[in-house]
């Protein structure tokens, strides 16, 4: 037999013999960490924060998230299923995203991600949510916001329409800008075509239709004209601003 032939035999079987022995390795250690005792996630007391350490919550249920582990308890930290319990936190209200890692020997934290509202709902005629920058409705939490009613994304609607209503709320924001925003009480995007503000002005409450751009420019034209629109039209309502050269009252007390 060539020596050529029988080096490439010799180092076949080496081959398989070494990955025989690293499977064998894998599988004694992999046991290893599935049986040891001192990889169980447990305490002697069985208290769940000695074992589970969480960061990131201010509005999310504790227990909801400790919640998610609960079939972890006693079971080897081997064998977590980190993406399971991920997706599962997902689902938790307030969770907009997260992250597990394994300590060893028998430990897990949890960075949590929270939702951050941008605005009040009505899901009734006299109760509120919140909602967030993707559309998703969140329970109302001890913490005071001051954030503005959104009309036009509703609780039963979709999350891809509350989603889009919601990206014309945050525009008109951004154009607006905070001090502007400030006291705006209302944004109704009901007709993402000619989204309109709620703010008060002389000591009452006036609606202004923006249309679809120009938010900010259009807000200021307002103002320049305010003082003409009360001594002509004293009482309006709701004024259309959409057109550049002029100012229509729709309505006035």
């Amino acid at each position: 037999m060539p020596i050529s032939r029988t080096r490439v035999i010799v180092g076949s079987i080496a081959l398989v013999f070494l990955a025989g022995a690293s499977l064998y390795a894998f599988n004694v250690t992999e046991q290893f960490l599935i049986r040891d005792q001192r990889f169980r996630v447990a305490t002697a007391d069985g208290a769940a924060d000695q074992v589970l350490r969480v960061t990131g919550v201010s509005h999310a249920s504790i227990q909801a998230v400790e919640a998610v582990f609960a079939a972890d308890y006693g079971q080897s930290l081997y064998l977590v299923p980190l993406e399971e319990r991920l997706e599962a936190l997902r689902n938790v209200d307030w969770v907009r995203d997260a992250s597990i890692a394994r300590v060893w020997p028998n430990r897990l934290v949890v960075n949590v991600i929270e939702r951050v509202p941008v605005a009040f709902i009505r899901v009734q005629s006299s109760k509120f949510q919140l909602i967030d920058a993707d559309g998703m409705i969140l329970p109302v939490a001890k913490d005071q916001f001051n954030l503005p009613v959104l009309q036009g994304a509703k609780f039963t609607d979709d999350l891809a329409t509350r989603h889009a209503a919601v990206e014309r709320m945050l525009r008109l924001s951004a154009d607006l800008g905070e001090a502007v925003m400030k006291d705006v009480s209302e944004i109704d995007v009901t007709n993402l075509e000619n989204v309109a503000i709620t703010v008060p002005h002389n000591g009452h409450i006036v609606k202004l239709q923006l249309g679809d751009r120009n938010y900010n420019e259009r807000y200021q034209t307002f103002l320049k004209h305010s003082g003409d629109i009360d001594s002509k039209v004293p009482g309006a309502k709701v004024m259309d601003l959409r057109l550049d050269d002029r100012i229509t009252v729709v309505e006035a007390e």
